[in-house]
């Protein structure tokens, strides 16, 4: 398998979770479960019930909007924004003054992100199609960058950051929940193509991932918050061996 067959599957099965013609996991189907699957990630019923309720999906490692402490005023980017669950609740925070984009590289998941904005009449967000290593975003514009357990996703994730470093202001930051190993997966999971789009076969072991931030240009690299990652049915042999991080970086300001 190679980057390119990674992506399209990838782009596929995101595609048929937006339509709905399957979810994310097989045991989490219906509304009250995919409401306790976004619990399970680190979102409030609250804030859940605040946004239109097509945006959730039940997907994600973690809640990037609790800890990335947005302000009114801030434009914020959040890569693979699906249905807009991250948008929306950031664009609750950053109010009438701030804007939040998401992107998202696939046309179903934007479609829906767009219908929901629409139905829940945001006048603050905007979505757009677009892969996170190659943003249709200018460069130096963005506030704030949130994501929810998709650079994963993808092969190339020091491009991804390196095309995050570009679009922040100096001075711009990143809120990033993802997952990473601690400890070898077998081979077998690595080349699964199921196991890459549920964010398992493409997670980096951590120290690497932290070391891809930083070659990428951040600094002030920290793990806010992390804990063992598991799900239904999961394989035993990955047990205890992944985790979900949150990660907070800085686009250092430029000395004058």
């Amino acid at each position: 398998m190679d980057g390119k067959e990674i992506k399209e599957f990838v782009k596929g099965r995101y595609s048929k979770i937006a339509t709905k013609e399957e979810s994310y996991c097989s045991c989490c189907s219906g509304v009250d479960l995919t409401i306790e699957q976004a619990k399970a990630a680190g979102y409030a019923l609250e804030d859940i019930k605040s946004i239109p309720e097509e945006a959730v999906f039940g997907l994600g490692c973690g809640n990037p909007t609790a800890l990335a402490d947005l302000k009114e005023g801030e434009t914020v980017l959040d890569l693979g924004s699906g249905g807009g669950i991250d948008v929306f609740l950031a664009a609750n925070k950053v109010g009438e003054s701030g804007k939040v984009i998401g992107v998202d590289m696939t046309e179903e998941m934007v479609e829906t992100a767009r219908k929901n904005a629409e139905e829940g009449k945001y006048e603050n967000v905007e979505f757009k199609l677009g892969e996170i290593e190659n943003l249709p975003i200018e460069g130096g514009s963005i506030d704030v960058i949130i994501s929810n357990c998709v650079i994963n996703l993808t092969p190339d994730k020091f491009a991804a950051y390196k095309e995050a470093f570009r679009v922040l202001k100096s001075g711009g930051r990143i809120l990033v929940s993802d997952l990473v190993t601690e400890g070898n997966i077998p081979e077998e999971i690595k080349r699964s193509f199921d196991a890459w789009s549920n964010c398992i076969a493409g997670a980096m072991e951590k120290q690497d991932y932290l070391d891809t931030i930083k070659d990428a240009g951040f600094k002030d690299i920290q793990i806010v918050e992390q804990h063992f990652f598991t799900e239904p049915n999961m394989d035993e042999r990955l047990v205890g061996k992944i985790t979900s991080v949150q990660i907070k970086a800085v686009k250092m300001r430029c000395m004058s």
